[in-house]
């Protein structure tokens, strides 16, 4: 089967590409690692100069308009695109979006920043509670941000080192 979307495909994120998360049940909060101010950039066919954010979550790049940017700014708290990192937002697809008189669709940020809740590092000080806790390495990930270094401590310190 042949889906619609994939003649829409684009190098920065677009409205299809949030389709295709809902309809796959992901989220839509996501954090912006950084936005670059890119001169002579193509976007859509045309080279220009656009503020394009790209974030901590496998996604494309966004190309950012100034509504968009102005909600990061207020985020913020500083109109200096250097200084717009980490920023937790939430995206929605606005359906009334008009580009040249005609209703496309856009990409949005909720206005109300979001909260992102992070995963603390699992360490050798949590060791001892997760081997009497019985926790697999699965468990432990679940709750965990955990390096592939300290997995491997970890199941040495249990005994289940390969």
């Amino acid at each position: 089967m042949a889906n619609y979307r994939k003649v829409y495909k684009s190098d920065h994120l677009g409205v299809v590409d949030l389709e295709e998360m809902v309809e796959q049940g992901q989220s839509l909060k996501l954090t912006i690692k950084h936005v670059k101010q890119e001169i002579g950039v193509t976007v859509a066919g045309n080279k220009g100069n656009h503020n394009i954010a790209y974030f901590v979550e496998p996604i494309k790049p966004w190309v950012l308009n100034a509504g968009n940017a102005g909600i990061i700014k207020g985020f913020a708290k500083s109109v200096d695109t250097d200084k717009w990192n980490m920023i937790p937002i939430e995206l929605y697809i606005d359906e009334n979006v008009k580009m040249k008189g005609q209703i496309v669709g856009g990409i949005r940020i909720k206005p109300v920043q979001p909260t992102i809740k992070t995963k603390l590092v699992f360490t050798e000080s949590n060791f001892e509670k997760a081997k009497a806790a019985k926790a697999s390495i699965e468990k432990i990930k679940a709750a965990y941000e955990l390096t592939s270094e300290m997995e491997t401590k970890y199941l040495s310190y249990v005994g289940t080192a390969e």
